[in-house]
C-alpha cells in the first residue's frame, strides 16, 4: 500500500527507533496458557471484545453476561456463548474462512485488561450447549478457543479515558438514539420514534 505522506513509518525499523524496545516486564507476562494468575480476570469479567478476520475484512463485537460467562474449559482452552443478537453473524462468518481470533477482557473498576490470542471452531455439540445456557436457553452456539497467548494489557487506556467514572445520564450525552440513526440512514423508512420506543422492551423480551 503506498500513502502519500513522505512522514508515514513503513518498516519495524522505524518503529522501533520511534518507540524504543518493550520493557522486560512486557515480554515476561505474556504466556501461553491461562495462568493460575490470570484465570481470576477472566472469571470476573462481565464484558468482552472479540476479534475477528475474513474475506470481507476485520471486525471486532461486544460479548457480555454475568461475570465469567466465557467458560475456563482448561488452562488451553475457553468456551465462549453465542447468545442471541442481530444475526449478522459476522464474527462467525469470518471463524468460518480464518480461525484465528483475540478476546479483550474488562473488568468494571480494574485498569488492567487481559488479552487473549488463538484460533477457534463454532460448535453446537448439545452438553455444551446445555452447560452454557443462561436462565434455561442455551446459546445459539459455542466458540470452542484453543488459547496461544495471553497477557495482561497495562491501565493506561482506562486511566486516561476514565471509563469507570460515573457515567452520565443518557439525557446529557449529546449523541443521537439509534432510531435517530436509523431513520436518517433509511432516509425515514424506519421509524425512528417508533424504533426508541419499543426498543427497551424489545430488548429485554430477547435478551436471552
Amino acid at each position: 500500500m503506498t500513502f502519500n505522506d513522505p512522514h508515514h513509518i513503513g518498516t519495524i525499523e522505524q518503529l522501533t527507533t520511534l518507540f524504543g524496545t518493550p520493557g522486560e516486564a512486557s515480554l515476561k507476562k505474556e504466556v501461553d496458557h491461562i495462568h493460575p494468575l490470570y484465570r481470576p480476570l477472566i472469571e470476573a469479567s462481565p464484558f468482552a471484545i472479540l476479534a475477528t478476520s475474513g474475506p470481507d475484512g476485520l471486525d471486532a463485537s461486544p460479548r457480555g453476561d454475568p461475570a465469567g460467562f466465557i467458560h475456563i474449559e482448561d488452562e488451553h482452552t475457553l468456551l465462549l456463548p453465542e447468545r442471541r443478537g442481530n444475526n449478522r453473524i459476522d464474527s462467525l462468518r469470518n471463524l468460518l474462512a480464518d480461525p484465528r481470533l483475540a478476546v479483550l477482557f474488562l473488568v468494571p473498576g480494574m485498569g488492567e485488561m487481559l488479552r487473549v490470542n488463538g484460533t477457534a471452531h463454532i460448535s453446537v455439540a448439545p452438553p455444551l450447549l446445555q452447560r452454557l445456557a443462561m436462565h434455561d436457553k442455551p446459546p445459539q452456539c459455542v466458540i470452542v478457543m484453543k488459547v496461544e497467548r495471553v497477557f495482561f494489557q497495562c491501565a493506561r487506556a482506562i486511566q486516561r479515558s476514565g471509563l469507570w467514572n460515573p457515567a452520565p445520564a443518557r439525557d446529557q450525552l449529546n449523541v443521537p438514539t439509534a432510531g435517530t440513526i436509523l431513520a436518517g440512514l433509511t432516509h425515514a423508512q424506519i421509524d425512528g420514534e417508533k424504533y426508541d420506543r419499543e426498543l427497551p422492551q424489545r430488548q429485554r423480551d430477547t435478551l436471552y
